[in-house]
């Protein structure tokens, strides 16, 4: 990885121990919950006792207890341990659920019992990663090679929509395909990325976030807008997914093919972050007005760039990570609460494009920023463990 300067260092040192000092508090607070957002009152919300679709089967319930093993890992302290592992338990609800439950189990499960399985030895957590994994695996269309992103009732057409998302959930069948010795876990996410590639990345290095398949030969029926302002915009979150997911896919297997895709949508994430320095608004294509960030794909695109950093020549190299750390320090100015008047962390994250629909899901806290954001910083502390 690209060397910090002494500066840098001392600020992503402080940043570290602002986290900790917070979520020493409120990770004890929230103990025996599963949050997504806040209230109000600023107040972490719980998926583990909510209404759907914000139940036990919402798609980012694995970022909490992710988020607490971070920080367990690079503090040994037990408050995140316990909320990591009471969250896990928790989920086991989840498995029950199996009509509400879709391809972001790799979310859910990968970097919560995955994690603690990998870092403790815990073998419940090892068989809930492997059921996760081979739920994963059963949606895998074998004449399409794509892994079916939603669930019957979400198609009308008689195509099977897969979202740029799916990049960072095939992880955990690179990971069982280890713990089992089986190539074929890892041969389906091959097979899923490849058709990402194709699918999805356009020739400009942007990508689309939804596109329909055809399930009897996995070729294109159409791209839809999704989450982005519009058709053929630029999401900056699926760009983020990209990132990170391609560079993750290329860690895993050393196919340099998926490096060259993580390298080339990093670069026109860079490109087009450098016009905004480094706010990373909800879609690089998105009006003047409303002003719309997201700074969960900021954070998750910082992850990515940092990881990319790690495998280029030394004049590429420093780009990514340079990149990286502008994005996280524009995060820790504008956007970071370190304080304990509200349990998130970080503010300005969007779920979606709605103009016209008020601004619920808009410019307010969600879990995987927290989590993405100190994940990055962890990796800047010098921590080794990769979490995907």
């Amino acid at each position: 990885m690209y060397n910090l300067t002494e500066q840098d260092k001392q600020w992503v040192n402080e940043v570290w121990d602002k986290i900790d000092k917070k979520m020493c508090i409120v990770a004890e607070k929230n103990k025996h919950k599963i949050p997504y957002t806040v209230d109000e009152n600023g107040d972490f919300d719980d998926c583990a006792t909510g209404k759907f679709p914000y139940d036990i089967s919402w798609w980012t319930n694995g970022f909490w207890p992710g988020y607490m093993w971070l920080l367990y890992n690079g503090t040994k302290k037990n408050v995140y341990r316990e909320a990591a592992e009471n969250a896990e338990e928790l989920l086991d609800k989840a498995f029950l659920e199996y009509d509400h439950l879709h391809h972001d189990v790799g979310f859910m499960w990968h970097i919560s019992a995955g994690v603690n399985y990998r870092l403790t030895g815990n073998e419940k957590s090892k068989l809930r990663a492997l059921y996760a994994a081979d739920f994963l695996a059963a949606r895998f269309n074998i004449a399409g090679n794509y892994i079916r992103s939603w669930n019957a009732d979400s198609d009308t057409d008689g195509y099977n929509k897969v979202i740029i998302d799916s990049m960072m959930n095939i992880p955990l069948l690179y990971w069982a395909s280890e713990v089992h010795n089986d190539t074929r876990y890892k041969k389906m996410a091959m097979a899923h990325a490849d058709t990402i590639m194709r699918t999805h990345i356009r020739e400009d290095g942007t990508s689309h976030h939804i596109v329909e398949l055809s399930p009897e030969t996995g070729e294109v029926y159409k791209a839809l807008g999704g989450q982005g302002y519009e058709l053929g915009s630029t999401w900056t979150r699926g760009q983020a997914w990209a990132i990170y997911g391609f560079v993750l896919s290329y860690i895993h297997t050393g196919e340099e093919k998926y490096l060259m895709t993580a390298k080339k949508v990093a670069n026109a994430f860079i490109a087009c972050a450098s016009q905004s320095d480094f706010i990373i608004p909800l879609d690089f294509r998105q009006p003047e007005e409303p002003k719309i960030y997201d700074t969960t794909a900021a954070a998750c695109a910082a992850c990515g760039l940092i990881e990319i950093s790690k495998y280029c020549s030394e004049f590429d190299k420093k780009n990514y990570f340079d990149a990286a750390v502008k994005i996280l320090k524009r995060i820790d100015d504008g956007a970071a609460d370190y304080t304990t008047d509200n349990d998130n962390l970080l503010n300005y994250g969007s779920e979606a494009y709605y103009p016209g629909r008020g601004e619920a899901g808009l410019n307010t806290a969600i879990i995987y920023g927290d989590y993405y954001y100190t994940e990055a910083i962890y990796k800047l502390k010098g921590f080794k463990e990769l979490f995907w």
